[in-house]
């Protein structure tokens, strides 16, 4: 092989693998999120059709935790504090928004549990994260997340010492939404 072909050759594989690494880069962060929602690393919680089949007589307390990104003009607070529950049972929270601007904002809630090993245990049924949401100029709403701690955390050894679980959510303005119905009036 001449040395214009090895030049030409080695000129291919870089660009291969630079074409390959900007193609990973794009497919990573679908791939994490749901990597995260599968196996609830990183503190991510599951999603649930129905509530648990069984409650424990072990509790555990549920503290609510609430941030709003820079650039979004709401406030936005949990109701409670906490709550303290059976494993098992069904708990509904809710957690207040406010829109403190002169114009109509849509958000979009992230969310996460500490510690990050009792997310995949962490089951919401039905929340306000789940989609965005549309809050008018001046407009409060109250919105519910409705959850339970699956009762087979209490089977997991790595976690016979969580007392306390905590779900936070961050708000984030949404710019891509078109215009989303209101999560409800005028409170």
């Amino acid at each position: 092989m001449t040395n214009a072909a090895n030049n030409k050759k080695t000129a291919m594989i870089i660009s291969g693998v630079a074409i390959g690494m900007v193609a990973m880069s794009f497919a990573a962060v679908p791939a994490y999120k749901a990597f995260c929602q599968v196996t609830g690393w990183g503190g991510t919680t599951q999603r649930a059709e129905v509530e648990a089949n069984r409650t424990l007589a072990r509790k555990i307390t549920v503290r609510f935790d609430a941030t709003v990104s820079q650039g979004l003009a709401w406030r936005f607070k949990p109701e409670q504090v906490s709550q303290e529950l059976h494993i098992g049972e069904t708990g509904l929270a809710f957690y207040e928004a406010e829109n403190r601007s002169g114009k109509s904002i849509t958000g979009r809630a992230t969310f996460n549990v500490s510690p990050a090993k009792a997310g995949i245990y962490f089951k919401k049924i039905e929340c306000f994260c789940f989609t965005e949401q549309t809050l008018q100029p001046g407009e409060k709403a109250s919105m519910p997340v409705t959850y339970f701690i699956d009762p087979a955390l209490a089977d997991d050894n790595n976690l016979d010492e969580v007392q306390t679980i905590t779900l936070a959510y961050t708000f984030f303005p949404w710019d891509d939404a078109e215009e989303a119905p209101s999560v409800g009036g005028s409170r």
